[in-house]
């Protein structure tokens, strides 16, 4: 098992004082225990909300709100984790590409990258944190600052890992050197007036394709790829202070939905952890395991059934991967491969209801979100068709994992019988949904009570003393995930500042060649914007706009609005720029580099679903008659 490394590249040098490894062991205990406790408290927080609206029938107003309070200290603690312990995802394809002194001095780069953008931001969290203290949230009438003052704290405890990181290395002058540097050359450059104004959108090419590709390539973690390419762009090519970053990156971390992914990451290590994982993947092995790449079937039909329960893709690949991936591996199963298939049916699920994006497009374009429910199921279906015959080629091909013996009916029927209380899972959780008991935030909980109580009292497996580095492990792995997606929220800001939006959509109206051309441009363009906005900011940039030229053109607004949905999830989950694909990788606990080479024949299977959803109408609007 591979994890890629980010500010853990160096060697530490042993003869550095003894202090520095204190303060770094000190300070990384005292924010696990915090994060671990923050864990518990979303938990008890959102369960308690359940149990009061729905048994006591007596609803606390303050529980969502005190829950955002929590999940933004969460998220920020749990990327301190994730950057002590090297788990941020990077890109290190190019590293093993170039000589010793070159890759050195990378490596230097992707170790005072982190730091320099720390030391930019942070003032304009600071400024953020103090003007949200004249706030007074609604329900539990306390400050504001009690929840903004999580962005600055969160990039205190960065700055301060970085710079113990580096002071323990070898080379500490040249890093913490190149870091200040970074940061003064931008912030003089910026006070002087952005220098690069006149180019206009070019610099939309220069800091989102040439710049976020080369500290992309240079190994810098991608959550500070973003973070640098955007606060680069907006403090050398716009009049606008580079103090908004820090308050668009905690629009993007807060959305309450979000907390859906560390949840159902813990909800996946309980199940794994009570034995309820190995019960279903033995039930499923029973089935498919004598068939070539069965499991890797069972992988696409999983993601299928539990796509929207959380409304978070990630939340969803959370739930997946832990069931599936340890008896996938015990079978030989190639690591990237696996990484690469839990993307791809990531990106073939977009379309499945309840989805956030499909709401989105509901509620900012006027069509119907029952009719988008309801087209959404087909176009799923034919793309994971696709992903199929991929998995059928590949399980053929020399090297692929042998499959087990037939199991008889008996030996099937008693490993139903033992995984059904795991099987019943997912439909607990859809059901708690669809009958209105839980929100999507909410049903995790309901979820990790289930599988504590499966666990004592039906296979009894319950280890208690591993529920802490379970509980570190959640919040280091989604505060991962959650900087990434904070960092692209601000990336997605800076875009719609530039205008962008509209002129795109003067363009795509002026195509000739009618609809089918369109639609083809539709879907190279989505995929491209899929790989640097996350769907749901996306569409409200570009959605009431192209909807319209859409409606001219006379294509049904559901049909385009798959389409739309599933270009743009080929570009989220589709590296090297994609979120969703390193959110893959987080969750798989895979080096990013490992998926690059399988994930291609995946991303043409989704290529090929999305242009039979595109030339036949049917797919997507064939059942709303």
């Amino acid at each position: 098992m591979h994890v890629a490394h980010d500010i853990a590249i160096e060697p530490l040098d042993r003869d550095r004082p003894r202090w520095l490894a204190g303060a770094d062991s000190a300070l990384g205990a005292g924010v696990a225990v915090a994060a671990s406790l923050l864990v518990v408290a979303e938990i008890a927080v959102l369960l308690s909300g359940v149990l009061a609206r729905y048994v006591f029938r007596a609803p606390l107003i303050w529980t969502d709100e005190l829950a955002a309070i929590l999940f933004l200290w969460l998220g920020m603690l749990g990327a301190v984790i994730a950057l002590r312990k090297g788990s941020h995802m990077r890109m290190t394809a190019l590293l093993g590409r170039v000589g010793p002194q070159t890759r050195a001095a990378l490596d230097r780069f992707a170790q005072a990258a982190p730091i320099a953008f720390l030391l930019l931001v942070l003032p304009g969290a600071i400024t953020y944190a103090h003007e949200e203290a004249a706030v007074t949230t609604p329900a539990l009438q306390i400050s504001n600052v009690w929840r903004a003052a999580a962005l600055p704290v969160g990039l205190v405890l960065m700055l301060g890992v970085g710079t113990l990181r580096a002071l323990r290395g070898r080379e500490p002058g040249r890093i913490l050197g190149l870091a200040v540097a970074i940061a003064a050359l931008v912030l003089v450059a910026g006070a002087v007036g952005p220098p690069l104004e006149a180019l206009g959108n070019l610099n939309l090419f220069l800091f989102f394709v040439v710049i976020l590709a080369g500290l992309v390539f240079a190994a810098v973690p991608i959550a500070f790829a973003f973070g640098l390419s955007s606060l680069g762009y907006i403090a050398l090519a716009t009049p606008v202070p580079v103090e908004v970053i820090a308050g668009r990156m905690e629009e993007g971390m807060s959305p309450l939905i979000l907390l859906a992914v560390p949840l159902f990451v813990f909800l996946g290590l309980l199940i794994e952890m009570t034995g309820m994982a190995r019960a279903m993947v033995a039930f499923m092995a029973s089935l498919l395991g004598h068939v070539r790449g069965g499991l890797s079937y069972v992988l696409i039909g999983a993601m299928y059934l539990v796509s929207g329960i959380s409304g978070s893709k990630a939340a969803d690949m959370a739930a997946v991967a832990p069931a599936l991936f340890p008896a996938m591996r015990e079978r030989g199963a190639d690591e990237g491969d696996l990484v690469a298939l839990l993307s791809a049916t990531g990106a073939q699920t977009e379309t499945i209801p309840p989805s956030l994006v499909l709401l989105t497009i509901g509620s900012v374009t006027g069509v119907s979100i029952a009719a988008l429910f309801t087209g959404g199921l087909l176009p799923a279906l034919v793309v994971g068709a696709c992903l199929c015959f991929v998995v059928w080629r590949r399980a053929r091909g020399p090297g692929a994992a042998a499959p087990f013996k037939r199991a008889s009916g008996s030996e099937i029927g008693r490993a139903f019988l033992l995984a059904l209380p795991a099987l019943a899972l997912p439909f607990v959780i859809r059901a708690c949904v669809v009958e209105g008991v839980a929100t999507a935030t909410e049903v995790s909980t309901i979820g990790i009570v289930y599988s504590g109580l499966v666990g004592l009292v039906v296979y009894r497996q319950f280890d208690w003393r591993r529920l802490h580095p379970m509980l570190v492990e959640t919040a280091g792995l989604s505060g991962a995930i959650l900087l990434i997606i904070g960092a692209a929220t601000a990336m997605s800001w800076g875009l719609t500042q530039s205008g962008f939006s509209a002129a795109l959509a003067a363009f795509m109206a002026g195509l000739p060649g009618g609809a089918p051309v369109f639609l083809a441009v539709t879907v190279l363009f989505f995929v491209v914007l899929g790989s640097v906005l996350e769907g749901i900011p996306a569409i409200v940039l570009f959605g009431p706009l192209l909807f319209s030229v859409a409606k001219q053109l006379g294509i049904h607004e559901v049909h385009y609005a798959m389409v739309v949905v599933l270009a743009m999830g080929i570009g989220l989950f589709a590296p090297p720029f994609g979120v969703g694909y390193y959110a893959a990788c987080a969750i798989g606990r895979v080096d990013p580099d490992a998926g690059i080479k399988p994930i291609g024949g995946y991303l043409l299977a989704l290529l090929v679903g999305t242009a039979l959803v595109a030339a036949i109408p049917w797919i997507s609007t064939g059942l709303l008659h």
